[in-house]
């Protein structure tokens, strides 16, 4: 079975059962600061997660495009990836545990038909206050599961979330499918690498609290996740998710490029290669797509595009290659319009990195290895390693990647201090920059989401009636919106948007909610964000003749709830993209 039938049978399966399929949504979130990608396909959910009704029901289905950055030193191994797509069916406060397993059971079963011998679970423990889940243990067995593939494991191992600092989440229950050439034993060992996960339900049962605590949520939830890249290797009887036509494509093109084969003296090298690129495709190619650069998500794909650069120059590729294996991820993935839309963006983004860093790239490991060229040189100093960012375009983590490759340590605290005390910026930026977030649909946050609707119609209204919204971000304590213009705001622009908000505040103007088809929210005058995707049913939040939006939510019910809103700054952001923050005194 390949990727396309097992996506189309998970949907059509989840639809048969009464769930409405949602479309992907864009890897960078919106409005929510806690995290720079979409790791999972709860992040565009949480308000719905959170009790806000979704227009298209209780039951819900997609395919999620994720990027999870955590994971980009255990890249090039058979399984781990930057870019992967998550199948996931969702109850928002409908079906709980029992439907959950039972479906799981039968689209493995009767769907893949994976036999019941090659099946083993998981299911959470328990802990101080919160109980061992023996529910869904009985629900497993009553299947047909064998109590000896049955393991109760910790929290580590069987609980999800929450995705920010706050937020649902709950224990789960994983499934797992023995690879083993032999026979599978009769019990299920967590630690034998040949039991591979391929699905994990969330039973979201609890809100965690900023102090630590964990109170029952007033609407249970279900979330659940199947890697296709791992699903379809398995189903067609790899033990490596790179053979399979998600990967394999890329990995021959390397094979043309470098002149060598994929095996053991190789592989890890052209699996980078691969991986990375096609997640940097995707990051660029995305509606709110990112250029490389130090900070944020611009970070994390500078950092894998130079990655492929040094693997791509071990097998002794020279001269341009990320734009030819760029043109084949967008070949590979005709479903996503996105990539062919930004085709041209992609190719000059990877050749202009690609450009800007191979000149540098030898020199660079010149210099490293006459740093670390001493007989008992095994320790680098942080205030070396930030020579090698500054003169040489090195991330710290390719240096430390370079130096255990060598035996030798990096001094990656002082390294930081450096970098702060240079570039007022760090890594901890480039992985999770701020707390709080729409994840913990505070008042705060609430609040500054529904002054950027206002934000949205002044600027047209004051500025230019043409002006689109091109994205957001908030937190707490500050909300960032990006639109299209082509110039800094006059002092006086900057005074009439202020006004227009403020004037819109006092009249305390009522917002309300309707959910609409998506042509009828269009052709309304509903605004909407350039290049998102909405499902077939939205909703638009009004406040009055003043402003009309589809929009995720959440929102006061009172624009008089706000406050005052002033502007703190504006800048450039991209060639034709301003950047406003603000905030609300």
């Amino acid at each position: 079975m390949n990727s396309k039938d097992l996506k189309s049978k998970f949907i059509n399966f989840f639809e048969g059962n009464g769930h409405r399929e949602i479309p992907s949504s864009s890897l960078i979130p919106e409005n929510d600061p806690t995290v720079l990608f979409t790791t999972a396909g709860m992040h565009p959910l949480v308000p719905f997660l959170m009790g806000q009704p979704h227009p298209l029901g209780k039951r819900l289905v997609d395919v999620q495009k994720c990027v999870r950055t955590g994971d980009i030193d255990e890249v090039g191994d058979t399984t781990h990836h930057t870019f992967f797509e998550m199948l996931g069916n969702w109850s928002l406060g409908d079906y709980f545990k029992k439907e959950t397993l039972e479906w799981s059971f039968k689209f493995l079963t009767k769907e893949l038909k994976i036999p019941l011998s090659h099946l083993a679970v998981t299911v959470f423990e328990g802990e101080d206050g919160i109980p061992k889940d023996e529910e869904a243990a009985k629900i497993w067995e009553d299947l047909g599961i064998a109590p000896g593939r049955i393991a109760y494991l910790n929290r580590e191992e069987n609980w999800w979330g929450p995705a920010g600092l706050t937020g649902p989440c709950g224990p789960d229950s994983e499934m797992f499918y023995w690879v083993g050439s032999d026979e599978p034993p009769a019990v299920y060992d967590p630690e034998d690498s040949r039991w591979v996960e391929i699905w994990n339900d969330v039973f979201m049962q609890y809100n965690k609290q900023k102090d630590g605590s964990y109170t029952e949520l007033e609407q249970k939830n279900v979330d659940t996740g199947m890697g296709v890249e791992r699903v379809t290797a398995l189903l067609q009887g790899y033990d490596d998710n790179y053979r399979t036509e998600l990967f394999w494509p890329l990995i021959e093109e390397v094979e043309r490029l470098s002149e060598k084969q994929y095996h053991s003296d190789y592989v890890k090298s052209m699996r980078i290669i691969a991986d990375h690129v096609k997640a940097s495709v995707f990051m660029i190619g995305d509606p709110r797509g990112v250029a490389p650069s130090n900070v944020d998500q611009g970070y994390v794909l500078r950092r894998l595009i130079r990655r492929a650069i040094r693997h791509a120059r071990q097998l002794g590729i020279e001269g341009s290659f990320c734009s030819k294996l760029a043109l084949i991820v967008i070949e590979m993935y005709p479903e996503y319009k996105e990539l062919e839309v930004n085709k041209e963006k992609i190719v000059t983004e990877m050749d202009k990195e690609e450009e800007k860093f191979s000149k540098s790239l030898a020199n660079g490991i010149k210099h490293f290895e006459k740093l670390t060229a001493k007989k008992d040189q095994n320790f680098l100093s942080g205030k070396d390693a930030f020579l090698l960012f500054q003169s040489y375009g090195f991330p710290i983590e390719m240096t430390v990647e370079l130096g255990h490759e060598k035996g030798v340590e990096v001094d990656e605290r002082s390294f930081f201090e450096e970098f702060e005390k240079h570039q007022a910026l760090s890594r901890k930026g480039a992985e999770q920059k701020f707390k709080g977030g729409l994840q913990d649909n505070s008042e705060a946050t609430t609040r500054l989401h529904t002054a950027t609707h206002l934000l949205n119609e002044a600027l047209r209204k004051v500025v230019d009636s043409e002006i689109k919204q091109k994205g957001s971000n908030i937190t707490a304590e500050r909300l960032r919106f990006d639109f299209s213009f082509d110039r800094k705001l006059t002092p006086e622009e900057v005074e009439g948007v202020e006004k227009w908000i403020n004037d819109a505040i006092e009249a305390g103007v009522d917002v309300s909610r309707e959910e609409v088809s998506k042509e009828e929210a269009m052709s309304s005058g509903a605004q909407s964000e350039f290049g998102a995707k909405y499902p077939d049913v939205v909703s638009v939040y009004t406040m009055g003749d003043l402003s009309k939006e589809i929009c995720m939510g959440p929102h006061v019910k009172n624009t008089k709830e706000l406050g005052q809103f002033k502007i703190k700054k504006q800048e450039s952001v991209a060639a034709g993209v301003r950047r406003i923050k603000a905030v609300l005194e």
